[in-house]
């Protein structure tokens, strides 16, 4: 299936959709030990605390780029999420510029209410952020849409780092996959800029 404004792209662009829409899984790095920073972001985002939740995002990250030998991304995380009448940005990636590296924002509160974002949706919106830059730096792509591909990409590698969330008593988690989010215009392709939701 492709999102309705794949017919509005150049040719040019569209084999690019067509590229990133054949791609539906990201697979973990070998030998990745990441169980317990999971679990450290599940229990700071709990605690509320933005302090020692933004390194242990930024430290999941490193573990990833790492080991797919792909360049460092910076994480921000912000407190409540802006919105407009398209409704609440989840995440934002901006791609290298020059001497700046590419860098994630995510933010941890909801925009109306101010409540903390349920874990499984900050960490698929983590990993959604995550995947524009694979697009550009691990698949090589030269742009980085929302296709359904993309959305598999972000399914399979959220669902694989749930699973692999380290518990108190040693034993491991098990995302269930269900409800991943679109943030606001997520089926707009390419993001004006080169900033992606």
């Amino acid at each position: 299936m492709r999102f309705a404004y794949y017919d509005r792209l150049s040719a040019s662009r569209k084999k690019i959709y067509r590229a990133s829409d054949a791609i539906d899984s990201v697979a973990l790095p070998r030998d990745l030990a990441a169980g317990a920073t999971v679990a450290a972001i599940r229990r700071t985002l709990a605690a509320d605390d933005r302090a020692l939740l933004r390194p242990a995002c930024q430290d999941l990250v490193d573990r990833l780029t790492r080991g797919w030998d792909v360049p460092p991304v910076a994480v921000r995380v912000l407190a409540a999420r802006p919105a407009d009448e398209g409704g609440e940005l989840h995440g934002l990636y901006e791609p290298a510029e020059g001497p700046a590296r590419a860098r994630i924002s995510v933010w941890m509160r909801t925009a109306q209410r101010r409540q903390v974002v349920a874990f499984r949706s900050f960490v698929r919106t983590l990993c959604h952020e995550l995947c524009h830059h694979l697009d550009y730096e691990l698949y090589a792509l030269e742009e980085t849409f929302h296709t359904e591909g993309f959305y598999k990409r972000e399914s399979s590698l959220a669902n694989a780092l749930l699973a692999m969330e380290l518990r108190d008593d040693g034993s491991t988690g098990a995302g269930n996959g269900a409800g991943a989010p679109r943030d606001a215009g997520a089926q707009a392709g390419a993001e004006r800029e080169g900033r992606h939701r």
